[in-house]
């Protein structure tokens, strides 16, 4: 009967109590609530629950017979509410954290970090979002009311199927059924189980689906996969909450005790968010060859009989369709590839080198029993050059791999082919890019004949004039020979005339366009420069003449550097050299 007497005339023992019901992100709150405490001269006493009433009901005895300062108190159940009696009879103040509802409990604002993740999804112009929560968990819940506040503040319809709480079955099924664009989690393993989901059915993150998620400060950083998330600052949290309990000890309390902790969000990357793949402009697939190129810097070209020395060596990534790719995204198109390496190491660099491009290489698999393609160029003094090829891993790009990425396709506006790669594959990806409303443009480079199913798929054909001869050795001309394609089927044809420029035939059209005055160096991939800017500004709504001159431009720089990958221009040099020389030329109609 006189504990609290007793309680009230002993000295301060400057010691703070620390119950907690489970050891979830204790590392953090802890180091937080110690650093407050040793700030002001206190210690912590830490004991654990095990979510146990009877081992809670322990710990608190043991807190009150140390005669504890304060406690810090996170209940097990709703019902511990019936020991805080134990506390409150030797003057222990308690401050709970995470309780449950029936206390006044100190807790971190999730509802603030749900809204604040919902929202930056939205900034990125997604609607269909969904949630991914946890049941009879208070952090969902609060986080769902943020997730839900943040739609009806953007004028964003809420349907309950819009929440996912199973994820022991594949989420693809819900995600796909239900158009989401974006996901929104409450807990960073729940996100990490949705990515590799739909990873394995190809359905790639940022390009396919946008996913942001809280993240506890204490969870291990990975370097893959990339998540963009906020993270729960639990070590601020006991920090604070372990400041409001000192000065309620030492008295100095303020009379309105903020019980939520609202801090500023800051998200850790945007890596994993991207615009809906429907609302992208300028959006490619290249589907076609990958090399490792192997340029030689000759006197002049080899020929049978004769010797010929080489000066320079250079390794580099090649092949017509890693060229278009990486011109294309040179020139800000959202581009994706679709090819086939090697399991090698040339493979490993390649990829390497496409992903610092910015070239989305999700649709690239690896062949165990075939190398990666090699290209052996060979450069003479006047820039021409000569090219073999081993088409390695190549060759075996298959029907059944296009088909496997057709989701690449949705929301394209143009398909690039080239030949280096077997026809009946070219034809199931042209079928492919039709189906989903793009345009194919055909680069018919290796190939003596064309399927006339191939050319009735396709919309821009673009030979060089040995192509077009090869192709049409009946007819003589440039003009003849396009017409002959146009016969077949295709729209728009380009015949590219090497240093003489291009000739262009539609239906209504043609002319011919002089080449841009670049001096030679190199000219092996000028086609590929031609190729990827003139579809990068047809794609922005220029017409074919401008986009054909502004096509040049590029080509020109191209051949006036050595190599290919590292020849190809981006936007800026492109468009302010053309600005210097023709600024209408930028002008769309």
């Amino acid at each position: 009967p006189y504990s609290t007497v007793k309680n009230n005339v002993m000295p301060k023992k400057f010691l703070i109590g620390l119950l907690l019901s489970s050891f979830s992100n204790v590392s953090s709150l802890m180091t937080g609530i110690i650093k407050a405490a040793q700030e002001h001269g206190y210690q912590v006493l830490l004991f654990h629950s095990n979510t146990s009433m009877e081992q809670e009901l322990k710990n608190i005895t043991a807190l009150c017979s140390a005669r504890v300062d304060g406690v810090i108190w996170e209940p097990v159940c709703s019902q511990s509410a019936e020991y805080s009696h134990l506390f409150s009879r030797q003057n222990i103040p308690i401050h709970y954290i995470n309780a449950a509802d029936g206390f006044s409990s100190f807790s971190i604002d999730f509802g603030k970090a749900g809204y604040e993740l919902t929202q930056k999804l939205i900034q990125n112009r997604h609607s269909n979002i969904a949630c991914v929560l946890r049941k009879n968990d208070s952090r969902s819940e609060s986080f769902q009311k943020g997730f839900q506040k943040c739609l009806y503040d953007h004028e964003i319809s809420f349907q309950p199927q819009q929440i996912l709480y199973d994820l022991s079955e594949n989420p693809y099924a819900f995600i796909t059924a239900h158009n989401i664009t974006g996901i929104v989690s409450a807990y960073y393993t729940d996100a990490l189980m949705v990515y590799k989901h739909m990873e394995d059915m190809l359905y790639h993150v940022p390009a396919a689906l946008s996913i942001v998620s809280l993240r506890d400060d204490s969870e291990e950083d990975y370097a893959y996969p990339h998540i963009s998330c906020i993270r729960i600052p639990y070590h601020d949290f006991g920090y604070y909450v372990c400041q409001s309990l000192i000065r309620v000890c030492e008295k100095t309390a303020a009379d309105d005790v903020t019980f939520v902790y609202s801090p500023e969000y800051t998200f850790t990357d945007t890596k994993s968010i991207s615009v809906p793949s429907s609302l992208r402009e300028k959006k490619l697939v290249v589907v076609g060859s990958i090399h490792m190129d192997m340029t030689f810097l000759v006197d002049r070209l080899p020929q049978a009989g004769k010797t010929t020395e080489i000066y320079t060596a250079i390794t580099s990534v090649g092949g017509k369709g890693a060229n278009q790719s990486v011109g294309a995204a040179k020139l800000g198109c959202e581009v994706s590839l679709i090819g086939k390496l090697g399991n090698d190491l040339d493979s490993a660099a390649i990829l390497n080198a496409l992903e610092k491009e910015h070239v989305d290489a999700h649709g690239i698999s690896r062949e165990q029993d075939a190398p990666t393609g090699k290209a052996y160029i060979y450069t003479g003094n006047d820039g021409e050059s000569t090219i073999t090829i081993l088409s390695g891993a190549n060759r075996l790009l298959r029907p059944e791999d296009i088909r496997k990425q057709r989701h690449l396709f949705k929301s394209a506006v143009f398909c690039l082919l080239s030949t280096e790669i077997p026809t009946d594959t070219i034809i199931e990806a042209a079928k492919a890019a039709r189906a989903a409303g793009a345009k194919v443009v055909l680069k018919p480079s290796v190939l003596k004949t064309v399927p006339d199913e191939l050319f009735l798929l396709t919309d821009i054909f673009i030979p060089n004039q040995k192509e077009a001869f090869s192709l049409c050795p009946q007819k003589s001309s440039v003009s003849e020979q396009a017409a002959y394609f146009i016969q077949k089927g295709v729209s728009t044809v380009i015949i590219t005339l090497g240093d003489k420029g291009c000739y262009l035939k539609t239906s209504d059209i043609e002319r011919k366009f002089p080449a841009a005055e670049f001096y030679p160096v190199d000219t092996t991939g000028g086609a590929d420069a031609f190729i990827s800017a003139l579809v990068s500004y047809l794609a922005e709504g220029y017409d074919i003449e401008k986009a054909i001159q502004i096509a040049t431009c590029a080509a020109g720089f191209c051949v006036s550097r050595q190599g290919v990958v590292s020849a190809l221009t981006d936007r800026s040099t492109l468009e302010t050299y053309i600005a210097q020389n023709n600024m209408n030329l930028l002008l769309k109609n």
